[in-house]
């Protein structure tokens, strides 16, 4: 017998002030397992209330749509957080890694609903390791469990037409009635019945509220999906992102236990006109009922319907998935605005931000779960906070004895292009000097051809972009950053021009802890790109996290940054010194030196009560020329380097100059007890001993460390990356426990290789790996 019912009466409401229990239901006989594994960057995402976006797994691992939707990127570049869902390996996982869903993917992943979670998860607690897609209503309950309040995706299930009768309705229907997700999508597909789906979310006690995009409120449609219209209007309009956001922070502060679904028209120039998709849904349904019943109907409706309409409708649906998921993160940064920095409540894996882990097996072993941090897989050695550019070589081509340009006027010349940047070369040398540093660059491209290039030239070498942040033309100045350097006939620099306005301009102080939080490095390189604050910014996360912290300076211009003006003369500044300084290396040239001695000087940072202490405990008295020219030569003390270096060590305990084909000077702070300072071999380098009861500062050690090759001039092919080159090595051997002064010779010789080379790292860097394993292991 046929059901007549209107559906609203065959689905029960919901019980009043039924919530679902935030408590883990774990015994101790429930078997341990890593009931929720929530990727470090979400998880303290969640913790400092940094924007998140949700996105489904299965538009990946079952939809139809390609793998270029870009999606992650597309929630960082409008400044939030993603975390796909997903199972894995028969874990439930917020925050998929991209390597991770390629592997589902390729794999084969099951498609997981509500009904489908337990079954997967409890298979993998059996040693069954399946993948699964989750679906809308899967990742909705994995976000909340997680924490995250805002969800992308494409377009929500509903209510087949005849689901009066066959009762064929999404779960994602039901799961918005009980779920506290906001979700972001199109509607339901245009073939579906939209009335009954309106009626049954009503009865769910959901909230459905369509964006007006410039409409009167009375001209707002419920959308379908392909088309702006339906013909049915939307129960509720809302107008912007703000608005959204301060209803979620209304159901957030009354306890509503129940979904929202904000459904964001697709934009106009994509949509199939309704007109033309009513005739195109009724051919394909009508040869579904006759074709493919059962679980095959869905699948067919939307292969004849991609057929029917000449694939528009799978450019439609990228287009509104990626128009979806950017507002979804501008609804995410509005409510992380409104919540004021407040944590919301969350649901019980991101509390503590644990998993509860397999214990023995043995009869001995205890039975109740054991809680543990996560384990450290997701740290990197080596985060490069810095710059990434495209970079264009112009070398002076000129005959006769004519080596330089000729200005106000063309010149012939050799132009050669590459991927440069000061962040990415020393990114880059790490990375391929060392294969076990897990090496991290964090920096802004474009959305425009230079930065498509750079992703694609840094995925080719291997390098992780997830933090690299594609900024769209909403944002002023998102060019990518580009550097023409002009060179003699002799390769040396004789002018460049750099376009960093992407690096100085935006900022993103909140995703920036996310970043190093999430990262946890051992050593952190800052380039001075960076705006004055942002570089501060930087170094204090990077401290705060105990990451070793390394200045790079890049120009003697943007070298000054590091110390800025002091707002008073007895403001204390944000630098820390020894014994806790926030830098703890740099590697300037002597014009940088120069220029950070100056501006620590000029802006009082050389005439604080902390830093004549440390410089009074050296006991260096005048007559220490005699010997800086000893170790740094005549010329290099009267250009006041050693000085210079000296002066600067309470605030950076070792300092690196570059000194070009006369060699390298490191000047460092030696800590008290320090075996460098009794032992015979390292006495001629030890210029001060310290004889007063300072607790902490031992001496000074300073040593002149020779050119590692003389290049003849006809071997120079480029001057641009040999410094960032040898920054690189350099952090790599630190970073695997190697020591400054065994390290700058195979440092100076990743240089030389750079300097013969048109990239701006050589890749005959690669070579010196075993060399470098040698060092550390000797260490």
């Amino acid at each position: 017998m046929a059901l007549t019912r209107p559906l609203s009466k065959l689905l029960p409401k919901r019980p009043l002030l039924s919530t679902p229990s935030r408590r883990p239901y774990l015994t101790s006989s429930t078997p341990s397992h890593s009931w929720l594994r929530i990727h470090p960057e979400v998880s303290s995402a969640v913790r400092s209330s940094t924007p998140l976006v949700a996105l489904e797994s299965t538009i990946y691992t079952h939809g139809a749509l390609g793998n270029d939707l870009n999606l992650e990127q597309i929630v960082r570049d409008h400044g939030a957080i993603p975390a796909v869902c997903g199972i894995y390996a028969g874990q439930a996982t917020v925050g998929l890694t991209p390597e991770e869903i390629t592997t589902m993917c390729d794999q084969g992943a099951k498609k997981v609903s509500r009904r489908d979670l337990a079954y997967l998860i409890g298979q993998g607690i059996c040693g069954n390791k399946i993948h699964g897609g989750t679906t809308i209503a899967g990742t909705m309950i994995l976000a909340r469990q997680a924490g995250i309040r805002v969800f992308g995706t494409g377009g929500l299930g509903g209510v087949h037409q005849g689901g009066e009768n066959t009762m064929d309705i999404s779960a994602d229907l039901t799961e918005l009635g009980r779920t506290r997700v906001a979700v972001v999508s199109s509607g339901v597909k245009g073939f579906l019945d939209i009335p009954k789906t309106l009626e049954v979310l009503e009865t769910q006690g959901v909230l459905v509220a369509t964006f007006a995009d410039g409409k009167d409120q009375k001209e707002v449609d419920f959308p379908a999906f392909w088309a702006r219209e339906s013909g049915v209007k939307s129960p509720a309009v809302v107008w912007d992102e703000k608005e959204a956001a301060a209803i979620l922070l209304a159901q957030e502060k009354y306890d509503i236990e129940t979904g929202m679904l904000f459904v964001n028209p697709l934009p106009k120039e994509f949509e199939i006109p309704r007109s033309e998709m009513e005739e195109v849904i009724r051919i394909a349904v009508k040869e579904a009922e006759e074709k493919a019943p059962g679980n095959e109907n869905t699948p067919f409706v939307l292969r004849r319907i991609r057929e029917l309409t000449d694939g528009r409708s799978v450019i439609a649906n990228k287009a509104l998935v990626r128009d979806n998921v950017a507002r979804a993160a501008k609804i995410a940064v509005e409510f992380s605005k409104l919540a004021d920095g407040n944590p919301v409540t969350v649901g019980m894996a991101s509390a503590s931000n644990a998993t509860v882990t397999q214990q023995p097996t043995s009869s001995k072993a205890e039975t109740k779960p054991r809680v543990e941090k996560p384990k450290a897989d997701h740290t990197v050695d080596i985060l490069v906070a810095g710059s990434v550019a495209l970079d264009l070589n112009c070398d002076y081509a000129g005959g006769g004895k004519t080596v330089s340009p000729a200005l106000n006027t063309s010149n012939p010349a050799s132009i050669s292009q590459s991927v440069g940047g000061v962040g990415h070369n020393i990114a880059i040398a790490a990375h391929k000097v060392s294969e076990e540093n897990n090496v991290r660059l964090c920096s802004m491209v474009g959305d425009d051809i230079a930065g498509s290039t750079i992703l694609s030239s840094l995925s080719a070498a291997g390098l992780d972009t997830s933090y690299i942040r594609v900024l769209g033309h909403e944002y002023p100045s998102a060019r990518t950053a580009q550097y023409v350097a002009v060179n003699d006939a002799h390769k040396s620099l004789v002018l460049a021009m750099a376009d960093m306005a992407i690096i100085s301009t935006h900022s993103f102080p909140n995703y920036w802890n996310s970043a190093v939080n999430a990262s946890k490095p051992k050593w952190m390189v800052v380039d001075a790109n960076w705006a004055e604050h942002d570089i501060q910014t930087w170094i204090q996360a990077g401290h705060k996290h105990n990451a070793k912290i390394a200045f790079e300076p890049v120009s003697a211009a943007k070298a000054a940054r590091l110390f800025p003006k002091l707002k008073n003369h007895h403001k204390k500044p944000e630098l820390g010194l020894f014994p806790r300084p926030s830098v703890h290396l740099s590697t300037p040239n002597q014009y940088e030196l120069l220029a950070m001695y100056e501006a620590a000087n000029e802006n009082g940072y050389l005439d604080t009560h902390n830093w004549f202490p440390i410089i009074d405990a050296f006991g260096i008295m005048r007559g220490a020329r005699e010997q800086f020219v000893d170790i740094a030569g005549a010329a290099a003390t009267d250009a006041g380097i050693p000085v210079q270096s000296v002066n600067l060590l309470p605030y950076i305990p070792t300092i690196i100059t570059k000194l070009g084909s006369s060699g390298v000077l490191l000047t460092t702070l030696l800590e008290k007890g320090d075996p460098r300072i009794r032992d015979p071999e390292h006495a001629r380098w030890v210029v001060s001993r310290t004889l007063s009861d300072h607790p902490s500062v031992g001496g000074v050690y300073m040593r002149m460390f020779p050119a590692a090759e003389r290049v003849k001039e006809e071997d120079i092919v480029s001057v641009n990356g040999i410094g960032d080159t040898f920054t690189g090595v350099l952090i790599a051997g630190l970073a695997r426990g190697g020591e400054v002064e065994e390290l700058i010779d195979i440092a100076q010789r990743a240089a030389v290789f750079t300097l013969k080379s048109s990239k701006g790292v050589s890749d005959e860097v690669a070579g010196l790996r075993s060399e470098l394993r040698r060092i550390v292991a000797k260490q």
